[in-house]
């Protein structure tokens, strides 16, 4: 089983940054082949990718964040990171941290790829 812990939420206001982390740990934590993604679900909304990067370096963003967000994986550490900037109240949604056995850049996006899941961490961002 992998083990997944974000941290770094909070509430901020419009035009403010964060960044979100999510450490990872576990029998299966050292996969040689992975993707990691953060997916966020605001209230009444289904649960949707924002961010996702595999072992190969291969990054992938939604239309709504890029530019603004960037992901980053520090295999030392074992955490991925999603840097937020210039947050927008529309941002505002449970963060989840996920991770999966697959190079599939196609897949980054997609929460029914994923095995392994965090808690999830909130972001609420003010106008």
């Amino acid at each position: 089983q992998v083990h997944l812990v974000e941290s770094g939420g909070g509430a901020v206001q419009a035009g403010g940054s964060l960044r979100l982390s999510c450490d990872a740990s576990g029998d299966t934590a050292n996969y040689r082949y992975y993707c990691m993604g953060w997916f966020r679900q605001a209230p009444e909304m289904e649960r949707e990718g924002v961010a996702g990067i595999n072992s190969n370096n291969f990054a992938a963003y939604a239309d709504s964040v890029k530019g603004r967000f960037a992901i980053s994986y520090d295999n030392a550490k074992n955490t991925l990171y999603l840097q937020m900037t210039n947050l927008k109240p529309e941002d505002t949604a449970m963060y989840y941290c996920a991770k999966q056995p697959s190079l599939m850049a196609s897949w980054l996006l997609l929460p029914s790829k994923y095995d392994y899941w965090g808690r999830g961490i909130q972001v609420t961002v003010s106008s």
